[in-house]
């Protein structure tokens, strides 16, 4: 199972936390925000939308703040214009992060995530030095009971490279055939929670359990921030780690 999987999973299990402080509903407005804003506020015809829509209502965000976000990506509504942003970044131990910055203030959100590393013994670094340790790719994932021997056929064909089952089913694929595989789990009733395109670690380092605890804490830091959207690292979380992380 992939690092990206294992911390999936833990914050799929989070979701319901986050969402009682409120951090899931702004995270989740300001993807439909983007969505509406690059592709139109239609969701029939704006693919990324649909999914951002379908990802707030499962998370029981009010219909009130979907509308609200969408006409703001449209312009029916006024405010401050969001910028995505990546960043890239060090942990302790060597371990390299991309971090996904949703935001209307740069200058904000840089302070933000420089205090958080240098205080936990990592740094923000220049543009490139963190990016080729990763490779792009399509990554979507089911968090419905699934016919797994269907699933796996149906996917497999349309081009899927990876396909893990558990509390979450999650597939991935290259850039080349990530619409492919979205479009024939959808057309065969396949329930998409969520679809979009990540960041993996070709090489993911290994750490001692303690070291490996310390870092997935200052993951968790930043990404309580409220600008951003997801961090990729290339950290190789072990099983024994999650459940230390599940039970703390």
């Amino acid at each position: 199972m992939s690092g990206h999987s294992k911390w999936s999973t833990i914050k799929h299990k989070k979701a319901a936390v986050d969402a009682k402080r409120g951090k899931l509903f702004t995270r989740l407005a300001k993807e439909i925000t983007i969505a509406a804003r690059e592709g139109g506020g239609d969701p029939d015809a704006n693919n990324r939308l649909r999914l951002a829509i379908e990802k707030a209502r499962a998370a029981n965000m009010p219909k009130d703040n979907i509308e609200r976000a969408i006409k703001r990506g449209t312009g029916e509504i006024e405010g401050a214009e969001l910028i995505e942003v990546m960043y890239e970044g060090y942990a302790p131990h060597g371990v390299g992060l991309l971090i996904e910055v949703v935001t209307d203030n740069r200058n904000r959100a840089v302070a933000e995530l420089r205090h958080v590393l240098s205080k936990n013994g990592g740094n923000l670094a220049e543009g490139g030095a963190v990016a080729w340790q990763f490779t792009r790719k399509g990554y979507i994932s089911i968090t419905e009971p699934v016919d797994q021997d269907e699933l796996f056929l149906i996917a497999a064909d349309a081009g899927a490279d990876d396909i893990q089952f558990g509390d979450v089913t999650e597939i991935f694929t290259e850039l080349d055939n990530f619409q492919a595989v979205q479009t024939a789990l959808a057309e065969a009733g396949f329930p998409i929670a969520e679809a979009k395109m990540i960041y993996e670690p070709n090489n993911p380092i290994q750490l001692e359990q303690a070291q490996t605890l310390q870092v997935m804490g200052i993951i968790e830091k930043i990404e309580d921030l409220d600008d951003v959207q997801n961090v990729y690292s290339t950290l190789d979380i072990t099983d024994e780690a999650i459940a230390a992380m599940e039970a703390a």
